[in-house]
């Protein structure tokens, strides 16, 4: 579609520095604006007298399509709210000025109707949060819109699994309210706030601080033990698979039939690097490859939440909730969506607990080295609990392995994810590289017996 003439014929050179500055562009620092490609362009809306005017942009660069929602204004129109967000500006042209439309608090609002269809409005808006590869906003603390920045042709994970899960009755997900599109691709995704919610993750540092100062050495004597909150969020953790199961089908065959060998693959090529990197003993990671292919049956596989942890789930008075199903971000589409085994999710969330117990460590500086052996104690105690919730969740036992494999099927999934974190921390934060480092050492020391 050519761009119209209200928005300037060369909006791909202007929008390519903007797209390098932003936490969710995935591509090449020094992007050259010849790989820019405007794929569509339109006017939404406009306010403030029809001088302020909201646009949408899907542009291709680098080999991926992104969205951005463009502000205008008329130069010297006053604009406080840039004043703390520069890197949103994207250029003066023809005496007005481009920007990214959703620091904007007047057009942001106006974006409400347009996901909704017109079905909702509100008069407040306020961003959630800083978020790797989308935008949430929340308006008036009844919804929130989930702008999807980079764009994947097909229905987005979250729309999709959320509206399934939403379909077959799981209670654990906030409720959808509307999902804007254009052609194949969608472009954000509304659905009810939960307001007055804590995070998984806060609750669980706050239950660590609470252990650390406490002075016990057993995590049920502090005030803040979080071993109940453990065990029902790991029964939700089942009644999310058993809906997953209900909403997608189970795969009996899949990891039999292949599957299995290509994790272990995997975890064996990626435990190789580790080795010449001198972070595991060789000989132990060759032990801990050989003793998890000797599962028999490593059980169905079902459609799972991907990339699960403390900071995708939300405590809310009616309980346990979960976030985001986008799955991990590292991995390509194509893994993400495939089906695995239900224990992914779990290893997931049982490596969010050990992040959260050497993260509360860290704040302590000096003092959290004496803390080590508390950390431990802290981990594995609602590692019980999340697991014992899980397992006395009816129906879920027929979406795992047989218990004979069981124990190891769910180390294959810690181990791998524990890989992946260590390949993420080294590109993104290198002062981390420690948590899954340790972690490696611990699994494979044990798998090699």
């Amino acid at each position: 579609m050519t761009p119209p003439s209200a928005l300037p014929d060369d909006l791909a050179a202007l929008v390519a520095p903007y797209l390098c500055r932003q936490r969710w562009y995935a591509g090449p620092e020094g992007l050259d604006p010849t790989e820019v490609e405007v794929l569509e362009t339109r006017e939404l809306c406009s306010t403030g007298g029809g001088e302020h005017h909201l646009y949408l942009a899907v542009v291709e660069a680098a080999g991926s399509r992104y969205q951005v929602l463009l502000g205008e204004r008329p130069a010297g129109s006053p604009a406080e709210f840039l004043q703390s967000h520069g890197d949103s500006v994207i250029a003066g042209v023809d005496g007005r000025y481009l920007y990214d439309a959703l620091v904007d608090p007047e057009l942001a609002r106006e974006l409400l109707p347009i996901v909704t269809g017109g079905v909702e409005a509100a008069t407040r808006v306020r961003p959630m949060g800083v978020e790797q590869s989308n935008t949430s906003l929340v308006f008036d603390d009844r919804i929130v819109v989930k702008v999807f920045r980079r764009l994947l042709a097909g229905r987005n994970p979250d729309i999709e699994v959320t509206t399934a899960l939403s379909r077959v009755g799981f209670a654990h997900v906030a409720r959808p309210v509307g999902v804007w599109r254009s052609g194949d691709l969608d472009l954000a995704f509304a659905q009810e706030f939960l307001a007055g919610g804590s995070e998984g993750w806060a609750l669980a540092l706050t239950s660590l601080r609470d252990f650390y100062d406490s002075g016990e050495e057993d995590p049920a004597a502090a005030g803040g033990d979080f071993s109940m909150e453990a065990r029902r969020l790991g029964s939700v953790t089942a009644q999310l698979h058993c809906a997953m199961a209900q909403a997608f089908g189970v795969e009996r065959d899949r990891l039999a039939g292949g599957g299995w060998q290509a994790l272990l693959r995997a975890v064996g090529e990626r435990l190789d690097r580790a080795v010449r990197d001198g972070l595991v003993a060789r000989e132990r990671a060759g032990a801990a490859v050989a003793r998890l292919a000797s599962v028999a049956d490593p059980g169905p596989a079902i459609r799972v939440h991907g990339d699960f942890h403390l900071g995708q789930t939300m405590r809310a008075d009616s309980g346990w909730y979960v976030l985001d199903f986008e799955g991990e971000p590292a991995r390509p589409r194509d893994e993400r969506l495939a089906p695995t085994s239900a224990a992914k999710d779990v290893a997931g969330m049982l490596r969010s607990f050990d992040y959260a117990a050497h993260v509360a460590l860290a704040e302590r500086g000096a003092e959290g080295e004496g803390l080590k052996d508390a950390a431990r104690a802290w981990v594995d105690h609602n590692a019980g609990e999340l697991l014992a919730g899980y397992l006395a969740e009816e129906g879920v036992d027929a979406l795992l392995p047989p218990e004979a494999d069981r124990e190891l099927v769910l180390d294959a999934f810690v181990l791998d994810k524990a890989l992946y974190e260590l390949d993420y921390e080294r590109s993104y934060r290198p002062g981390w590289v420690s948590i899954p480092q340790a972690a490696l050492r611990r699994i494979t020391d044990r798998l090699a017996g």
